[in-house]
């Protein structure tokens, strides 16, 4: 199963983003969707997508998109939150879902910085694929994807795109 990651997109799903994510099976989107339902319905409309709201996001998405997710694909766990933090660092709300769930991957956003770890204390590879949209002080727009297959993790990519 091949997965694209994305966070911060802050209403923007443009072509550069969908050429990049067009070879995926599914999307993963941690938050930050920005423009509302419309947004994260362009998404959806694109690739299936399991989605987490992010702190910027219109409480109307809550519905669909919880706080966080966890979830199975291809014999991987994964928690997904918006704000997380990474080994050394996590929020005090993202450490308890992953010493609760004890994901293989741990997704989240917010930072704007993408940043792929691996904690090696709770065996698990923790990802921020930085922020796919315009708005906010990076320089370059990142995205992730990965191929899942029977417990594996595999083929692990970047995107980096110029901001306008």
């Amino acid at each position: 199963m091949h997965i694209g990651i994305i966070s911060d997109t802050h209403g923007v799903f443009d072509a550069p983003l969908k050429d990049f994510l067009s070879s995926v099976d599914e999307i993963w989107h941690s938050g930050d969707f920005g423009g509302g339902l419309e947004t994260a319905g362009e998404i959806a409309a694109f690739k299936p997508m399991v989605g987490v709201v992010g702190n910027i996001d219109d409480r109307a998405l809550l519905d669909e998109y919880p706080t966080y997710r966890f979830f199975e694909r291809e014999g991987v766990k994964v928690l997904m939150t918006h704000i997380g933090g990474y080994p050394g660092r996590y929020d005090s709300r993202a450490y308890a879902l992953i010493d609760r769930f004890k994901p293989d991957i741990f997704v989240c956003g917010h930072s704007h910085i993408l940043k792929v770890t691996n904690d090696r204390e709770r065996s698990m590879l923790c990802l921020n694929p930085g922020a796919a949209g315009q708005q906010g002080f990076h320089i370059v727009r990142t995205a992730l994807r990965l191929s899942l297959s029977n417990g594996k993790i595999e083929g692990l990519e970047v995107w980096e795109y110029p901001k306008r």
